[in-house]
């Protein structure tokens, strides 16, 4: 199967454009990792979360926060503030937390902790509002943020996970006793909630602005089209610059990204086989016995939801690298939430080869649908009128291929193959 999609890939770049099927191989890899992450709570773990876009995003946030260049006066212009006004935040629900397990039951910590959680808001609000007002008046065409660390930009990708990581293990706190249907819904509203926050709060990433010119870790194609040497290596194999340094860049890309896929399933892998994975694949097939036996479920549950969305982290501060660009709203669930369920499900639950596997197959038709169909429905209607009505119907229907096939990829699969193209051992 891995030979059939390799086979895809090397005639789309023989049929229609190497810089195509490069594409499709950067982006395959990223879905394939993004798979691998949900494989992880779904197919080791049986937990059902479909807010992988709010851990996607973060990732991509942390591109922005590690990599650009910190904005010039923008920490005494209100920097400071937003700091200490989020911490005044954190520490009003810490210190309310703290109060209500050093006081008895009762009215006193009743009242007290909503004068805590009172007094604290607007003691917030009035320290964050001021810095914010003050950080987004830095010329807002082109900034208005706080910037970032100024980091390379490959070490976004570990700390978006860790930001990934993070923000799952205090959701799954809060949200992994919930049943599995209710625990979909809560995953899938927090996660429009962390899109909101980046669409809305312009002095962390622009909002909806965008943030460009995300530092790249390989070269600009333009920088090597100004490369003496590059450009004589690029006409000796027979390429012109423009060409060749868009294929190197791609190229550069697929091996950063196929070097993090191989570590990951190598990783992933290695826990599978371990008493830990083991332990883990029982907990999902029988919680009730599981624990019974002396596991802690409601602890390893909560493992493994930091760890699968750990790993869309990474992917998504390897997507927005890729890019360059963040922009907030260009996160969709179709496209990083349920998108990815059917490649782990075409793939196969709890497999991981068959979750990249799915990554790689699910992408590619994505991609190649529409321009296939297109070519179809023109064969097909080569005999009518170029004015026939049915005719600029169905051609204008071709952007839809790839919803329709979407589905009938994910019912063909389920009616002949149920666990996937590779199943579970």
């Amino acid at each position: 199967m891995f030979a059939i999609v390799l086979a895809l890939v090397l005639a789309t770049g023989f049929l229609q454009s190497w810089n195509v099927a490069l594409q499709i191989v950067n982006f395959g890899l990223i879905s394939a990792i993004l798979a691998l992450g949900v494989n992880l709570q779904w197919g080791y773990a049986g937990l059902f979360n479909i807010g992988i876009m709010g851990f996607v995003a973060l990732g991509g946030l942390a591109t922005v926060l590690v990599s650009m260049p910190p904005t010039e006066g923008a920490m005494a212009a209100g920097g400071l503030r937003i700091l200490l006004g989020l911490a005044l935040g954190a520490g009003t629900i810490v210190g309310a937390i703290l109060f209500r397990s050093k006081t008895a039951a009762g009215r006193i910590r009743n009242l007290g902790t909503v004068v805590i959680l009172i007094a604290g808001f607007f003691l917030f609000r009035f320290v964050f509002d001021g810095g914010v007002a003050g950080v987004e008046a830095i010329d807002p065409a082109a900034t208005g943020n706080l910037g970032g660390l100024g980091l390379p930009v490959i070490l976004a990708w570990p700390v978006g996970g860790l930001i990934a990581a993070g923000a799952a293990w205090v959701i799954g706190k809060t949200a992994l006793g919930l049943r599995s249907d209710y625990l979909a819904i809560a995953t899938l509203g927090i996660a429009e909630i962390v899109i909101a926050v980046m669409k809305n709060e312009d002095w962390l990433s622009r909002g909806v602005k965008n943030v460009n010119g995300i530092p790249r870790p390989v070269p600009y194609e333009i920088d090597l089209q100004n490369s003496a040497s590059f450009v004589e290596r690029a006409q000796g194999l027979g390429l012109d610059p423009v060409t060749a340094s868009s294929l190197y860049v791609k190229l550069s890309y697929s091996v950063l990204f196929a070097i993090v896929l191989a570590i990951l399933l190598v990783l992933a892998q290695l826990a599978l086989k371990s008493p830990w994975g083991r332990m883990m694949r029982a907990i999902r097939d029988n919680e009730v016995a599981a624990e019974a036996m002396g596991k802690d479920v409601t602890r390893r549950h909560l493992q493994i939801f930091v760890l699968g969305s750990a790993i869309c982290g990474v992917a998504g501060a390897m997507m927005t690298s890729l890019d360059g660009l963040l922009a907030p709203t260009s996160y969709q669930p179709l496209r990083f939430t349920f998108l990815v369920w059917v490649m782990v499900i075409v793939g196969g639950s709890g497999n991981n080869f068959g979750a990249v596997l799915g990554g790689f197959i699910i992408w590619f038709f994505w991609i190649q649908v529409e321009p296939i169909g297109l070519l179809l429905i023109e064969a097909l209607t080569a005999g009518m009128a170029e004015t026939s009505p049915l005719r600029l119907h169905l051609i204008d229907s071709a952007a839809h291929m790839r919803l329709l096939t979407m589905g009938v990829i994910l019912l063909l699969v389920l009616r002949f193959s149920p666990r996937g193209l590779i199943p579970e051992k």
